[in-house]
């Protein structure tokens, strides 16, 4: 009786995670004042993908206490905000097909700093978590950013030169090989002519 509730209800449990929308977004996002950021939303549905059907809208919570603001909206095709601080400051940077809903922030301000909410609904799949983004404006590039800048760079230019060494050694070796090609060469007669009866 009793046990075998707790297994229905289970399975029960499991159905509806498993038929529900999943959303994943990075949590945390910093982004340098007067440049563009990539909100990257995507999302799982265990209903198949319509293109036309499926419905994705954005809004903004602020740090200070105030309303909720639509971001973006997105209906078979973009919809971006025509008036707020975000008119002419958002891009579709998402692929349906491909699960992506991501949107890209253009010259960012201070005044973007907040929750950015990601909600996907592709019916009969509309039930499940949003992804939420907290973006943070600042002055410079962070120490760490910085680091990974530098640690990029550096790589890169280890990279090319550990390439250019490979290259000179082959091209190295190919004319030493070369040039005990050609000695063997013309030593070959020679040898024969020394001891034409080895065998």
């Amino acid at each position: 009786g009793r046990r075998d509730c707790k297994l229905c209800c289970l399975l029960v449990a499991g159905m509806l995670q498993v038929s529900g929308m999943r959303i994943y977004t990075h949590g945390n996002v910093e982004a340098v004042n007067g440049t563009d950021v990539r909100l990257k939303c995507t999302f799982e549905s265990s209903a198949p993908i319509n293109p036309s059907s499926v419905v994705i809208s954005w809004s903004f919570r602020p740090l200070k206490p105030g309303r909720e603001e639509s971001v973006f909206h997105y209906q078979q095709k973009p919809y971006p905000p025509v008036d707020g601080i975000f008119r002419k400051r958002v891009s579709w940077a998402g692929d349906i097909m491909g699960r992506d809903a991501s949107i890209i922030l253009q010259q960012v301000k201070f005044t973007y700093n907040g929750t950015y909410i990601c909600q996907v609904k592709n019916p009969p799949d509309v039930h499940g978590a949003v992804g939420e983004i907290r973006l943070r404006v600042v002055t410079t590039a962070s120490f760490s950013e910085l680091l990974y800048l530098a640690f990029a760079v550096l790589g890169g230019i280890l990279v090319v030169v550990f390439l250019l060494v490979v290259i000179w050694s082959c091209r190295r070796c190919k004319k030493r090989r070369q040039g005990q090609l050609e000695e063997n060469v013309e030593a070959a007669p020679r040898k024969e002519r020394k001891d034409p009866t080895a065998w």
